[in-house]
C-alpha cells in the first residue's frame, strides 16, 4: 500500500464521518420526525386494529352461526370453562389450557431472570419465563367438508393427568373425537401425539395435511437489548441438512421457505422454543420476523405458518416434539439423542459458532477446552483467561517466528540503508525494492515470513468473536467488577441514546480499546525500526489508520458482552507481554553476527532461490526489463524530437 492509497482511505473515512455528522438531524428535526413517525404509526395501528376488528367480527359471526347450529361439528366443544394444568420436572414448568390444549406458558428453571420489564409486568427473577398466554399462541387448523376447525376455538376435556402426562379430548360428535396426548420427559423435551377417531368421512378425500399457525412475541431476557437482538432469530432446519434463519435486523413478512423442514425455532440469545415434526413440515412454509422497539420489552414478533401430514382415518397419529430450554450446545446434542424421530436434527446449530472455518475451530477445539475448564467449577472469568493463555501458548511458535523475522529486518536496516541510498528518486523505487530484496536474500531473510503467522492467528480472534456471545455458561456469571459476563458492564449509564454510543459506557470496552492503542504503539515502534526510505514515510501515514481502529472498535464493542471485551483485553495483554519478553531476550548483536555468518555461508555455497521468493524475484526482473524498455523507447523518442 503506497502513500496515495493511504491518503485516499483516510479521506474516505473523513468524508463518511463528516457526512454522517453533517446529516445528523437537529433536535427540531428529530422532534418533527418523531411526531411524523408517531402519526404514521398511529395510522398504521388504526388500520391494523380496524382490520383485526373486522376479522374478529367475521369470526364472531361465523362462530355464532355454528353455536346456533346444534348439529355442527364440535358443537359441545365450542363452549366451556378455561382450566389450567401444569406438567413439570426439575428443568421446566409447562402450563396447559383446556382451551386450545396447547402450552400457554413455559418457565425454564435454574436460570435467573433479569427482571426485564415487559408490557404486562416484569419477568420472574427466579426463573426464565420463555413466554405466556399474552404473547404466544399455537393452533392447528383442519379443513373438513363443512368448515375449517381451529383447535384454538375448542374446549378440551383433560384426562390421564400426572406431573408428566396429560391427554386432551374434544368431541366432534357421537363417536367422533380429536385427541392430543402430551408426555414431558426428564429434561426439556415434550412429546405430543395428535389423532382423530371416527371422523374419516368428514374430510375431503384429498385432505392429507393440517395447517399450523404459531405466533410469539419473543421477550427480552437479557440486559443489552441491541446485543441480544443480534442473536434473536427465527431459525429452521432443512430436512436435507443444514439450518437457516430469517434476517435478524430487518422486517421479514411471510417469507416462503422452499425447502421441506424438520423444525422451527423461535430463538433469542440464550433460550429457544422449538417445534419439531415427526413427518416434517412441507415446502413453502410462510415465516415472519418483525423487530420490536427497545422500550417494548420484546425483541421480535415471530410467526410460522406450516403444513404437516395428517391421517384423517386416525390410524396414524401426527407426532410432534417441543423443546423449551437453553441454547446449550452439549445439551442440544443430548436432546437430539432423546428424540424419538431418529433424525439428524442438528439442534446444536441453535448455538451459532460462525462461518464454516470459524465453526470448525469452535466445534473441535474451543468447545472441548471450554467443557474441560468449566468442568473444574472455576470462575468463568478465570476460564476466559485460561483459554486465552492456552491459545497464546499454541500460537507462540508462530508469533516468535514472526517476531524474529522482524528482528532480522531491524538489525539489517543499516545495511539496507547503505545498499539503497542511491535510489532516492521516485522513478528509482523499483530498483530500490530489488536492491532490498537482493540484500535480504544475501542473509537468508524473507520479509514475508512474518506475515503468515499473523494471518493464521486472525481466525482464532474471529472464532472467539462468535463463541463467547453464544456461551450460555457465561450468563449471570460475575468476575471482579463485572456483574454479568454475558452482557455489557456499564461504568456510566444515562436514560437517552447518544449517536454511535448508546446509553452507557462499558468499562471492559474502554479497557480493550486503550489496550489496543498501547499495543498499536508497541507494534508501530517495532515496525518503524525496520522500515527503509519511503517505507518509513508511508508508516507515518499508516499509523493514523492504526490509531483510528481502536476508536472504531469502541463504537462497535461498547454494546457487546463484557466477556468478549474482557477476552480481547486479556489477549492483547498477553500479546504485549510476549512481544516485550521477546524484545528483551533478543540480542541484536548476536543476531546480526548470526546473519553475517549465514551470509558468508551463502556466499561460499550459493543456492538458487525457490518458492515464493523465486517467483517474486522473477516478477521484479520482468518489471525491471519492462521499465528499461520503456525508458529506452522514451530516449529514442526524445532523440527524434531533437533531430526534427
Amino acid at each position: 500500500m503506497d502513500k496515495n492509497n493511504i491518503i485516499g482511505f483516510l479521506l474516505i473515512a473523513v468524508v463518511l464521518i463528516g457526512f454522517s455528522w453533517y446529516n445528523q438531524p437537529s433536535a427540531e428535526e428529530q422532534r418533527a420526525a418523531f411526531v411524523q413517525d408517531s402519526i404514521a404509526q398511529s395510522k398504521k395501528s388504526l388500520s391494523e386494529n380496524a382490520t383485526r376488528i373486522a376479522q374478529q367480527q367475521r369470526q364472531q359471526t361465523a362462530r355464532q352461526k355454528v353455536l346456533e347450529d346444534t348439529t355442527s361439528l364440535f358443537y359441545n366443544a365450542l363452549t366451556g370453562n378455561v382450566r389450567r394444568f401444569v406438567l413439570k420436572n426439575k428443568r421446566v414448568e409447562l402450563t396447559f389450557s383446556t382451551k386450545g390444549a396447547t402450552v400457554e406458558k413455559a418457565i425454564i428453571k435454574g436460570y435467573v431472570g433479569h427482571n426485564i420489564k415487559v408490557k404486562n409486568g416484569a419477568a420472574d427473577q427466579k426463573n426464565v419465563t420463555l413466554f405466556d398466554e399474552t404473547n404466544q399462541s399455537l393452533s392447528y387448523i383442519f379443513s373438513t367438508k363443512e368448515a375449517n376447525i381451529n383447535t384454538a376455538d375448542l374446549y378440551f376435556e383433560p384426562s390421564n393427568i400426572t406431573d408428566s402426562t396429560i391427554t386432551f379430548t374434544a368431541k366432534a360428535g357421537e363417536g367422533q373425537t380429536l385427541t392430543m396426548k402430551y408426555l414431558l420427559g426428564s429434561d426439556y423435551l415434550l412429546r405430543m401425539q395428535m389423532s382423530v377417531q371416527g371422523m374419516a368421512g368428514l374430510f375431503a378425500p384429498s385432505m392429507q395435511t393440517i395447517d399450523i399457525d404459531w405466533k410469539d412475541k419473543v421477550r427480552q431476557q437479557e440486559r443489552g437489548f441491541s446485543f441480544e437482538n443480534r442473536y434473536a432469530t427465527l431459525t429452521y432446519h432443512k430436512t436435507e441438512g443444514g439450518t437457516d434463519y430469517l434476517n435478524e435486523g430487518k422486517e421479514v413478512i411471510d417469507e416462503a421457505i422452499k425447502d421441506k423442514t424438520d423444525w422451527v425455532a423461535f430463538k433469542n440469545q440464550f433460550f429457544s422454543a422449538v417445534m419439531i415434526s415427526g413427518s416434517g413440515f412441507q415446502e413453502n412454509a410462510l415465516m415472519t420476523s418483525i423487530p420490536q422497539s427497545k422500550a417494548s420489552g420484546y425483541l421480535k414478533e415471530y410467526q410460522a405458518r406450516l403444513k404437516t401430514s395428517f391421517d384423517p382415518t386416525g390410524k396414524q397419529a401426527s407426532e410432534f416434539e417441543f423443546y423449551y430450554g437453553p441454547n446449550d450446545f452439549r445439551l442440544l446434542q443430548k436432546m437430539e439423542k432423546e428424540s424419538h424421530f431418529g433424525k439428524d436434527l442438528q439442534l446444536q446449530r441453535l448455538v451459532y459458532l460462525g462461518w464454516p472455518l470459524f465453526r470448525i475451530i469452535n466445534r473441535w477445539f474451543t468447545l472441548y477446552v471450554f467443557d474441560f475448564l468449566t468442568g473444574m467449577n472455576i470462575n468463568m472469568g478465570i476460564v476466559l483467561i485460561l483459554i486465552t493463555l492456552l491459545l497464546k501458548l499454541l500460537t507462540y511458535p508462530m508469533v516468535k517466528k514472526s517476531y524474529m523475522s522482524s528482528a532480522k529486518m531491524r538489525v539489517l536496516k543499516p545495511k539496507l540503508d547503505e545498499a539503497t541510498k542511491q535510489f532516492d528518486k521516485p522513478e528509482d523505487q523499483m530498483q530500490k525494492q530489488q536492491a532490498m530484496m537482493a540484500e535480504y536474500a544475501k542473509y537468508g531473510v524473507s520479509p514475508l515470513s512474518g506475515c503468515l503467522p499473523t494471518l493464521i492467528q486472525a481466525p482464532i480472534w474471529i472464532a472467539m468473536f462468535n463463541f463467547v456471545p453464544n456461551a450460555i455458561q457465561l450468563r449471570g456469571e460475575s468476575f471482579l467488577w463485572i456483574n454479568d459476563l454475558s452482557t455489557y458492564d456499564p461504568v456510566w449509564e444515562w436514560n437517552h441514546n447518544i449517536w454511535l454510543i448508546g446509553d452507557h459506557l462499558s468499562l471492559t470496552c474502554i479497557l480493550f480499546c486503550v489496550a489496543n492503542v498501547l499495543y498499536t504503539v508497541m507494534t508501530m515502534r517495532q515496525q518503524k525500526d525496520q522500515m527503509v526510505g519511503q517505507q518509513a514515510d508511508q508508516m507515518k501515514m499508516m499509523q493514523w489508520m492504526m490509531f483510528l481502529m481502536p476508536v472504531m472498535f469502541f463504537f462497535m464493542f461498547n454494546d457487546y458482552s463484557a466477556g468478549l471485551n474482557f477476552y480481547y483485553f486479556v489477549s492483547l495483554f498477553f500479546s504485549a507481554a510476549i512481544m516485550w519478553t521477546l524484545r528483551k531476550t533478543t540480542n541484536d548483536k548476536k543476531l546480526l553476527a548470526l546473519l553475517e555468518k549465514r551470509y558468508q555461508e551463502n556466499k561460499a555455497n550459493p543456492k538458487k532461490q525457490s518458492g515464493l521468493a523465486a517467483r517474486l524475484q522473477a516478477i521484479q526482473e520482468i518489471q525491471k526489463k519492462q521499465q528499461e524498455e520503456l525508458h529506452r523507447k522514451q530516449e529514442e523518442l526524445n532523440k527524434k524530437k531533437r533531430g526534427l
